[in-house]
């Protein structure tokens, strides 16, 4: 059966439209994709892109921290369709590949009609500062710096329409037992069998009954692993590639448990709403989005308690860290791996055949809050509401302190705890707008941080220092190193590049604050943490984040121009192009 939508949508699709392309002219200009040129007699905003002899786009744009661009939606011409400008462009100005445009139209168009669904059903910023956390994430339009941030390769339509974020629907997830042939556990200490995981999880009722499905099959309940699949994963991925094992019962469906989940921002990410104060599920989908395919690589998810229990040891026993800053570390406590039978042997083969069934158990926010406060992640920040309402503006106005005042309990907020990690452990969390969760107080004002997604995120200086000593082997087998003078660039390109860059303008419009303050104050949150732990001097040299300039980070580049959307063997990272002056530096 079609379906089809009950009207059409032209203006509602030319508004969606105009907007990515000029977040597409934004962002491939600061990668320097492409290189606009000034057009001095058309105003000082006014720039100019030629793509042929025949076509010539121009815009007005505004200029800010790390060589940004904000381009003026309204202003484009001679047409405001990013999918004619790729058509024009993609040979020569833009430089692809005909197989990367085609893929990567595809990619627009995708998110195209998520960006038409999250319009439909849009509110104003005071509604949303209403909503819970697991409410408010449906409402975020993705990521701010990639373009295509919804492409989703991988489901329909109507795959969509039913288990991405923004289609705001709760759902039953299916479990599954897996043989302990192909299925491993691991949890922290107070998780460490996998019965006190699920006597924590699973209802004691739908337990027994999980056991009498596996007994009735003449298996033995103490011979599998229990865990919950996302029901798209199971249908496309575990059915088909893992045939033989459901053939022969080493993987046998149960029923759901029950409890509704809503889907998150990262996708395959389920918070409990039946029961906020169980656990959150990350699970593997086998979409490309966002760089990646989301799945959850073997080795990562198998070391995720271990990894958990040392960062959360770090905190427990700083008091700057447990009493300060009473940051939060969500854990990764329990996780179920399943090895494939072929492709987990056959490391060449692509990353997303190693990727394709387990789960990770997430402490839950609402456990670590305390009462009168609320969270809402980072990237709730940079949205805007139809009437161009800031969300940010609106938090400010509730809190009855002036902007400036806001925005220092802001970086008073995160900063520390980053900044404590950085120094005096040599660890960096990326604290992107998905993953760094602000805590405010009664009257939202910021007072504290919260960081998920430790295992995929967390990067130690490839520097040995004496920190590092309480590692566990199989932490730091996993775990990603760089180079000190590198190491910094999480905070950078997580915090300052992907969310700061495009707060800060959006403070100058909506609430007065100029650029140079913006950042002064985020420079003075630095300056305030190294006067407070000047016996880490060594340490703000190694691990620098006030240098005149830092590396650009190109997401979109990676995408056009480095790794395409070819399978490879490992997951791609950042492409590197160049460097941008640091705003940090000197305001």
């Amino acid at each position: 059966m079609i379906t089809t939508s009950p009207s059409p949508q032209p203006a509602a699709w030319q508004r969606a439209a105009r907007r990515l392309l000029a977040k597409m002219l934004a962002e491939f200009a600061y990668e320097e994709v492409i290189v606009p040129e000034p057009e001095p007699a058309a105003g000082p905003a006014a720039y100019r892109l030629k793509v042929s002899d025949t076509l010539t786009y121009r815009f007005r744009a505004g200029r800010g921290a790390y060589g940004s661009w904000q381009v003026d939606p309204a202003s484009i011409g001679p047409d405001g369709d990013p999918l004619h400008f790729i058509s024009q462009a993609h040979d020569g100005v833009l430089g692809l590949s005909g197989d990367t445009t085609g893929h990567l139209i595809r990619e627009l168009l995708a998110t195209l009609r998520a960006d038409l669904r999250l319009d439909a059903g849009a509110l104003p910023a005071a509604d949303l500062a209403d909503l819970d956390y697991p409410e408010l994430e449906g409402h975020q339009t993705g990521h701010p710096w990639l373009v295509a941030n919804k492409g989703r390769i991988g489901f329909s339509d109507a795959d969509a329409a039913r288990w991405a974020p923004e289609a705001r629907r709760q759902h039953r997830l299916p479990w599954i037992a897996v043989h302990h042939s192909l299925a491993r556990y691991r949890g922290v200490d107070t998780l460490a069998t996998p019965d006190l995981l699920y006597a924590d999880e699973i209802p004691p009722a739908t337990l027994d009954a999980f056991h009498h499905t596996i007994a009735d099959l003449d298996r033995d309940p103490a011979d599998y692993l229990l865990l919950p699949v996302h029901p798209w994963q199971w249908e496309h991925v575990v059915l088909p590639l893992f045939a033989p094992a459901v053939a022969d019962g080493s993987i046998i469906a149960l029923g759901t448990d029950n409890d509704l989940r809503l889907p998150q921002q990262s996708i395959r990410t389920f918070l409990n709403t039946s029961r906020p104060q169980r656990r959150t599920v990350k699970l593997p989908l086998s979409v490309l989005n966002t760089l990646v395919w989301r799945g959850l690589p073997t080795e990562r998810t198998l070391a995720a308690p271990a990894v958990t229990a040392w960062v959360q040891r770090l905190r427990a026993e700083d008091p700057f860290l447990r009493d300060e800053t009473r940051v939060i570390l969500l854990g990764e406590v329990a996780s179920v791996t399943v090895a494939h039978p072929q492709y987990d042997r056959l490391p060449t083969v692509p990353y997303q055949y190693r990727e394709l069934l387990g789960c990770i158990w997430r402490e839950p926010l609402a456990a670590h809050l305390e009462p009168g406060e609320r969270a809402r992640t980072l990237a709730a920040l940079l949205h805007t509401d139809p009437e161009g309402r800031s969300f940010t503006a609106e938090l400010v106005a509730r809190s009855g302190v002036a902007p400036a005042v806001w925005l220092r309990h802001l970086f008073g907020a995160l900063l520390p705890p980053l900044l404590h990690f950085l120094y005096r452990y040599g660890t960096v969390f990326s604290p992107h707008g998905e993953n760094a969760i602000v805590v405010f107080d009664e009257h939202d004002l910021p007072v504290r941080l919260a960081v998920k997604d430790f295992v995929d995120d967390v990067n130690v200086s490839a520097e040995a220092l004496p920190e590092h000593d309480t590692m566990p082997d199989d932490v730091r087998a996993v775990l990603l190193t760089e180079a000190p003078g590198f190491l910094t660039q999480f905070i950078h390109a997580g915090l300052f590049v992907g969310v700061m860059r495009y707060l800060a303008p959006l403070c100058e419009d909506q609430l007065d604050v100029p650029a140079a303050d913006f950042w002064a104050l985020a420079r003075g949150e630095i300056i305030r943490y190294q006067e407070r732990f000047p016996h880490l001097k060594e340490r703000f040299a190694s691990f620098d984040l006030l240098t005149p300039r830092i590396a650009r980070l190109c997401l979109n580049r990676n995408r056009l121009h480095l790794d395409g959307y070819r399978d490879r063997a490992e997951r791609p990272h950042a492409a590197v192009h160049g460097t941008v002056p640091n705003p940090l530096h000197a305001v």
